[in-house]
């Protein structure tokens, strides 16, 4: 599809706009050690991760009704330290509250605000994400990410990928499904907003599951756009 029309730049965060592995990894180290764990935090920080989707799925399919993601994180991580045989019973429950916000403390990709700023100067920015308001609004005023709108995944009651979470935020914004593309690192995500109508361009993220990363390694479809980066996104844009 031509992009001569885009308006909106909407964004996957984690992983495409911040670097969630490292980030856990680095909160849940310093958590163990305030706790005498020896767990490796980036095996913890893949454990977390892996109950990201299944934890989702009951309130895409209707047997559970929308749950913020913050609510989600927490009941994944008690999830993952049991997996992990970590007895919580001696850890108070104001830490375990304080390492389920780790995903709040997510520092982005060397690239992300500079490119993200140069982006800025052409196109209105928001979050597509599966992150709630409180998180994704934290996680900004932390970072400097410049967002021109804070949208959660409460805005539409929908997670991605399911087609109301990209048509809805089209519909919030007042634009055409046409009028906005999807930048992501996620060739499933950029699937799902193809099929509503959205533009799509994803860009690499070779090491967001580390150096062993075997997904979304390249572009496996048909998708408009293809980026090395935010920065060469915002060359190949015009920004």
């Amino acid at each position: 599809m031509s992009l001569d029309n885009i308006k909106v730049l909407g964004f996957d965060v984690f992983g495409t706009v911040v670097d969630w592995r490292t980030g856990i990894a680095r909160e849940s180290e310093a958590f163990f050690k305030r706790n005498a764990i020896e767990v490796d935090p980036y095996v913890f920080a893949d454990t977390w991760r892996s109950l990201y989707q299944p934890a989702m799925e009951p309130c895409r399919r209707g047997t559970r009704q929308f749950t913020r993601l913050d609510t989600l994180h927490r009941e994944m991580l008690i999830t993952a330290l049991t997996s992990h045989g970590i007895n919580q019973s001696k850890i108070s429950k104001l830490e375990i509250d304080e390492l389920a916000f780790a995903w709040r403390k997510l520092d982005p990709w060397p690239d992300a605000v500079d490119g993200l700023l140069r982006l800025k100067k052409k196109y209105v920015l928001v979050p597509i994400s599966n992150g709630n308001i409180a998180l994704i609004l934290e996680m900004a005023k932390r970072t400097g990410i410049p967002w021109d709108a804070i949208l959660g995944s409460e805005v539409t009651q929908a997670y991605k990928p399911e087609p109301l979470a990209y048509l809805g935020t089209a519909d919030i914004l007042g634009i055409e499904p046409n009028e906005l593309c999807l930048v992501a690192a996620h060739n499933y995500d950029l699937l799902a907003a193809q099929q509503c109508g959205l533009g799509t361009a994803f860009v690499y993220r070779k090491t967001e599951h580390g150096e062993n990363q075997k997904i979304d390694l390249a572009p496996e479809g048909d998708w408009d756009l293809v980026a090395d980066s935010f920065l060469d996104l915002a060359e190949i844009l015009g920004c």
